[in-house]
């Protein structure tokens, strides 16, 4: 019977220890979520926690299901030392572009916080070139850094909110239930009712039959 190798337990503050041990006092994670929807901001956050902190079931956003994400955003905003949650409108993101509103909504994170951070974890393998505080790029962060999974937790559930809150004024689209993603009930209602002025216009290009949005709530 071929055996299966158990995966390594997670070392959830090697980034930051290692960036402590480098002479690196402050260290925040910063992740962001929302970059692939149709519609509504791009949502970040930027999160630092006391030395040797872990949030006990932090994990990547998407690994949780919602229910665990909004139990552990009141645990992260309870007990971490400072963080930040900040966001970039659908406009912005047809202006200039998805990433770098990506890049916006994160520097406006972590420019919020209380106290600058002497260093960023940032999900992924590229750095807002606007912060400039020194930044670090971690490929899946957000399952392997506690500060960045937390980050990732604060981002996700904001914007969730916030789309809930978008589905009262649009309830024809179902935000409720997709969060603005491309899913095939998504683009139904968008070819019936054409685009509202909270989707990305940039991201509906490629889509055939969306007409004008005919002003329906």
């Amino acid at each position: 019977m071929k055996q299966t190798k158990e995966r390594e337990p997670v070392d959830w503050l090697q980034y930051e220890r290692e960036a402590a041990q480098e002479g690196f006092c402050v260290v925040c994670g910063v992740d962001e979520a929302g970059r692939g929807p149709l519609a509504g901001p791009v949502f970040a956050a930027a999160v630092v926690l006391h030395q040797g902190q872990i949030i006990e079931g932090a994990n990547d956003s998407k690994k949780l299901s919602e229910k665990k994400r909004e139990a552990l955003f009141d645990v992260i905003v309870s007990e971490a030392a400072d963080y930040c949650i900040a966001s970039v409108d659908e406009k912005t993101i047809d202006e200039i572009n998805i990433l770098q509103a990506t890049y916006l909504a994160m520097t406006r994170a972590v420019e919020g916080l209380k106290n600058p951070p002497s260093l960023c974890l940032i999900d992924g393998n590229r750095t807002p070139p606007q912060i400039e505080i020194p930044c670090r790029a971690i490929v899946k962060g957000d399952a392997n850094s506690m500060s960045i999974a937390c980050a990732s937790i604060l981002a996700k559930v904001s914007r969730d909110r916030f789309m809930l809150e978008l589905d009262k004024d649009y309830p024809q689209y179902g935000f409720s239930k997709h969060k603005g993603y491309g899913t095939a009930l998504h683009i139904e209602m968008l070819r019936q009712y054409g685009a509202s002025p909270v989707h990305r216009r940039s991201f509906l290009k490629k889509i055939e039959g969306i007409p004008e949005y005919h002003g329906l709530v």
